[in-house]
């Protein structure tokens, strides 16, 4: 119980307080006794049955209605679904029929046909179109899945791991020979889904670049400093608490969109990566090795399966009045979407290094 609640208050918080930074959100001005580790065996959502391409295709005139109108909103529907405008839902398709448990594509009867049940086992009209406020409920669901959201729910922000307890990835596992840093166990099972995702999907393999990564432990203390000698706080305004000092989470190339860098929040750039074998691999798949996503962000991943250890350096979270956070998506954002499960102002199709 005290969980859900500290969630539903996170999520609550989220949308009067303000950030002035990717992966933050000042939530809480009170000091509390520190919440213990969180971890979550969540993500490993049950396999999905085979569906053949016909059954996706057969339906009644009421799922046909339904395929229509969603073929049209997965484009054209006007919304802020994570702070800031965009047009259509298809970038968030895959999580979509994740959750409600088909392989159809958004624009079929069967998809419809699938969503109508997920509406009538939440009690809500089951007529088989998507509405954005299904789709916050959905979200919900998403960040539930995250320890993280649900820590920074209770306004603490974690210290990050001493250097000594991460691990170092080797210098081809890097996007660009980068050198990166994690936890040991979420390499780990990085390995062992890279891997298995490239013997499932062969395409996958034959892209050396796939799947490497790009971001993973940030130090906050180097990523204050960084911002301050390359003198763009303010142009890319930096987080006081990602997600990232925590060492779970890991930014991994997924694919992109010409012209854009592998990390680029434009809306064309996401729709780009939400379509390609990787991402729906790892919609699918990801959760078997303990990862799961943040929908704004198909590269962003966080691991699940070991606790974020609060510590004493780790601290209360001031409240800023302004601007409403826009990682979950309730409320708008003035200049971005949030990023890495933090809510954001930065914005035209820029994200920080």
């Amino acid at each position: 119980m005290r969980r859900a609640a500290s969630l539903l208050t996170g999520l609550l918080l989220f949308a009067a307080a303000a950030c002035d930074g990717v992966d933050q959100e000042n939530v809480s001005d009170r000091l509390p006794t520190p919440p213990p580790p969180i971890a979550s065996s969540r993500g490993a959502a049950p396999p999905l049955p085979t569906v053949a391409t016909g059954d996706c295709l057969r339906g009644g005139p009421a799922e046909q209605a339904s395929a229509q109108a969603n073929a049209i909103s997965r484009r054209s529907l006007s919304w802020s679904p994570f702070g800031r405008p965009e047009y259509g839902w298809e970038t968030y398709a895959p999580r979509i029929a994740r959750t409600i448990g088909t392989l159809c594509p958004p624009d079929t009867p069967g998809f419809a046909a699938a969503l109508r049940r997920w509406q009538a086992s939440r009690a809500l009209p089951a007529d088989g179109a998507l509405r954005p406020e299904q789709f916050d409920l959905m979200k919900v669901d998403w960040h539930r899945e995250r320890p993280y959201v649900e820590l920074r729910g209770d306004g603490v922000c974690p210290a990050p791991p001493p250097d000594r307890v991460l691990a170092v990835a080797r210098v081809d596992e890097g996007y660009g020979g980068k050198v990166v840093m994690m936890r040991p166990a979420v390499l780990t099972a990085l390995r062992r889904m890279q891997a298995a995702a490239k013997a499932e999907v062969p395409e996958l393999a034959r892209d050396p670049q796939m799947l490497k990564v790009f971001s993973a432990y940030r130090d906050p203390g180097a990523d204050a400093a960084r911002c301050a000698r390359e003198g763009n706080c303010d142009g890319i305004r930096r987080a006081s608490c990602s997600v990232h000092r925590t060492g779970l989470a890991v930014d991994i190339v997924v694919g992109n969109a010409p012209g854009h860098p592998v990390d680029s929040t434009n809306d064309a750039n996401r729709l780009a990566m939400s379509q390609t074998a990787a991402y729906r691999w790892l919609v699918q798949n990801a959760g078997r090795f303990g990862f799961v996503n943040y929908a704004f962000e198909p590269w962003h991943w966080e691991y699940v399966r070991e606790p974020i250890e609060v510590a004493p350096a780790g601290y209360r979270l001031a409240p800023r009045r302004g601007q409403v956070t826009a990682e979950t998506g309730y409320g708008q954002g003035v200049t971005g979407a949030g990023t890495e499960g933090g809510g954001a102002t930065y914005g035209r199709g820029t994200r920080p290094r």
